[in-house]
């Protein structure tokens, strides 16, 4: 499925409950897995591939935080309104299910959970979407729970 209105035009009313929208691909590459491992997550699997395939991963992984970073970006750049995102309050029940390699080509299955108008600001609401991150093979490797805060239509429904 796909939305009705570009990101420059979407607005609360257009996240429905129940619509499901996948993005992607983007690949995940050798030197950023290896660069991001050495800056914000130092395990030998991250950060070394020859030494990687003596660990129980077999060769070199992508952390799970940049697995969110490359989730994000699809999510950003296709899911989010350029209009109306306000801000997050966050995220819940993050989990990494499958390991990330170098070469894989990743996207997104988000589900709207829940989209509904604020009882105290009327302008606004809040989206809950279940995202999924996939590979190449429709293998989930990682799943997350997104809420984001977003206006209304100042003009009313469409």
């Amino acid at each position: 499925m796909s939305f009705a209105n570009p990101p420059e035009d979407r607005w609360l009313e257009d996240y429905r409950p129940g619509d499901e929208h996948r993005f992607g691909p983007i690949a995940v590459d050798e030197a950023e897995v290896l660069d991001f491992g050495r800056r914000f997550d130092p395990q030998l699997f991250h950060t070394d591939a020859e030494a990687a395939r003596e660990t129980e991963y077999g060769g070199l992984i992508a952390s799970g935080w940049h697995t969110a970073a490359l989730m994000m970006r699809l999510y950003s750049d296709h899911y989010l309104s350029r209009v109306a995102t306000l801000v997050s309050p966050g995220v819940d029940e993050l989990r990494w299910r499958r390991p990330v390699r170098p070469g894989d080509r990743l996207w997104i299955r988000v589900t709207v959970l829940e989209a509904r108008p604020s009882a105290s600001r009327p302008d606004r609401g809040i989206v809950r979407s279940g995202v999924e991150m996939l590979n190449q093979r429709d293998e989930v490797v990682m799943t997350v729970n997104a809420l984001n805060f977003l206006l209304r239509r100042p003009d009313g429904p469409r």
